[in-house]
């Protein structure tokens, strides 16, 4: 696994990095569980360093992996179902985009939606007596996955019986979890716990990631030997220790000015990006700082990017890349870092060098990796908006600013117009001077994700991109909440927000726990106060956000959102 880094002008700041790692002691105080590396307290930071070790410590549970995988198929289950947030989704859907699925092993889907379009379509789409349904989360309270969980097992209900029902759940969680005691409560089929004192972002290479990659017939052991060679490299001084090295690259420029990572990633290796993002953004983005993830986003020329950028490509060698236009960005005064796999089961190690270099990066910008403080806003103002609608029937939404056609919006002050409210958000953009980081644009899509949603929203960040020649994000709700919503909230607030909501034609109920009277939720309700209590979250914490809720088709919508930029 090759790495290269093209730094040009910022040479002697990786130099004088990694020289301070050394002279600090700071890898081998990571390994030792030094508390102090990043924070003078071991609040949430000693009791979640076992993802080091977890390359070596989780081959013992491989075997009842392997076993369980084996059952599963000789009773024909051919389809399995993770229902899981962030941490417990992404690197599940890494797994399955990169390897594809092995054939007589089971085809993995995510669903990481509570928006009821998403959550109907795999209602519809799979067998109950096929489907193994996988309920996914370190807490065990997560309101999505149990709410997903819920959901699906009264589903199957309507086509087997209660014992057998349980047989085509199973669950992965930590010990003790409220997803332990519903498990057993409902006699899940098996219960998968995972070491506690891993973080949910920093979980690929546990349970949460391995039993559902060993469900599409990954070769476990392979992948974690992988990992566990790139860990031992990873103990290595400073200069020949590979996390080091692009944590130092990644940590220092972002502290002069380069803070908005933009990945080039090769078609076989697009979904890691997604992983990477929640990796970066939920570990750096707190205390008025953080580096921004750029994935996605379509490639302009090599002038049109500002100052702001570091770019990474992570390409396997079977894949290639296209070198004139990474040798196009370096002319043009753009660092760039070169990654090279050497095949699929290289991910295992990229995984842990990721690790590794996000940790370190944090060192460098004084944050704690493993905390998320800010994501608990929109959480608490979504549960307060869920009791009074459970109370009083109704959601409480303020009065658009203005309607037009079928949308409409709310800004921070009176528009006659989408044209004019974009042109009202844009205008307050921060153009990097004066020691403040340079604005970027995160669109946020409440909205059930299809590829025709995907081209259109793709068509708006371009069209955002090539105008203001701006960083441009784009992450369906309430996804990014557990993934870039901590940095949107936690960072210096250069962030400039777009909110899409969209009325929904159908719903589905979410089933109240047993004994529980009080008004069932519907999908659509919890989607919209999800996405409401993020709108006065981001609001709280002073940043710029204009919302557009689509009443008729929803791509026509985006669509004209498009034009008036």
């Amino acid at each position: 696994m090759d790495i290269g880094l093209e730094l040009g002008r910022y040479e002697a700041e990786y130099i004088a990095a990694t020289e301070q790692l050394r002279q600090q002691r700071i890898i081998e105080r990571i390994w030792q569980h030094d508390h102090t590396v990043w924070k003078p307290i071991p609040d949430e930071i000693t009791n979640r360093l076992g993802w080091l070790r977890a390359p070596e410590h989780m081959k013992q549970h491989l075997a009842q992996i392997e076993s369980f995988v084996d059952e599963v198929r000789r009773e024909g289950m051919t389809h399995a179902l993770l229902l899981g947030m962030g941490g417990s989704s992404l690197a599940p859907e890494v797994f399955r985009a990169v390897f594809g699925v092995k054939p007589g092993y089971l085809d993995l889907a995510v669903l990481d939606s509570t928006v009821p379009g998403a959550v109907l379509s795999y209602a519809r789409r799979l067998d109950p007596l096929r489907t193994l349904f996988i309920a996914s989360t370190k807490s065990g309270g997560t309101v999505e996955t149990i709410s997903l969980t819920r959901y699906f097992h009264a589903h199957v209900q309507q086509t087997l019986s209660n014992e057998l029902t349980g047989r085509h759940f199973i669950a992965i969680t930590d010990p003790g979890s409220g997803l332990e005691s519903l498990a057993k409560e409902w006699k899940f089929r098996k219960i998968f716990l995972n070491d506690p004192n891993v973080g949910g972002r920093f979980s690929a290479l546990t349970l949460f990631g391995l039993v559902p990659a060993g469900i599409v017939g990954i070769d476990l052991t392979r992948l974690l030997d992988r990992a566990h060679a790139m860990a031992q490299l990873c103990l290595q001084s400073p200069e020949n220790n590979p996390g080091a090295i692009l944590g130092a690259a990644i940590g220092r420029l972002a502290c002069v000015g380069r803070d908005k990572i933009t990945f080039l990633l090769s078609s076989s290796l697009t979904p890691l990006g997604a992983w990477i993002e929640q990796l970066i953004a939920e570990s750096t983005g707190k205390e008025g700082t953080g580096i921004v993830p750029i994935i996605g986003e379509a490639m302009q020329d090599a002038m049109a990017y500002s100052h702001d950028r570091l770019f990474v490509l992570i390409t396997i060698a079977s894949d290639g890349y296209d070198e004139q236009q990474v040798n196009k960005l370096m002319a043009a005064g753009h660092p760039v870092i070169k990654i090279v796999l050497n095949d699929r089961y290289d991910l295992g190690a990229e995984l842990f060098r990721w690790e590794m270099a996000t940790a370190v990066a944090c060192y460098f910008l004084g944050v704690n990796p493993f905390d998320q403080p800010n994501v608990e806003s929109a959480k608490a103002l979504a549960r307060q908006m869920i009791a009074r609608y459970q109370r009083t029937n109704q959601l409480p939404d303020a009065e658009p600013t203005a309607v037009v056609d079928d949308i409409k919006i709310w800004s921070a002050k009176p528009v006659n117009g989408m044209n004019e409210a974009i042109r009202q958000l844009m205008d307050q953009a921060n153009p990097g001077q004066n020691g403040r980081g340079r604005s970027y644009v995160a669109i946020q899509a409440f909205l059930a994700p299809t590829a025709e949603t995907d081209a259109a929203l793709q068509k708006l960040r371009t069209a955002i991109q090539q105008k203001y020649q701006l960083a441009t994000m784009v992450g369906y709700g309430p996804r990014f909440l557990h993934s870039t919503g901590q940095l949107h909230k936690g960072d210096a607030g250069n962030g400039l927000f777009i909110q899409i909501t969209a009325a929904g034609d159908e719903d589905a109920v979410i089933p109240n726990p047993p004994g529980d009277s009080t008004t069932r939720i519907r999908f659509g309700t919890l989607a919209l106060a999800q996405a409401l209590g993020d709108y006065e979250a981001l609001r709280a914490a002073q940043r710029k956000v204009v919302r557009f809720h689509l009443t008729g088709n929803i791509i026509r919508g985006i669509d004209a959102i498009t034009s008036s930029i």
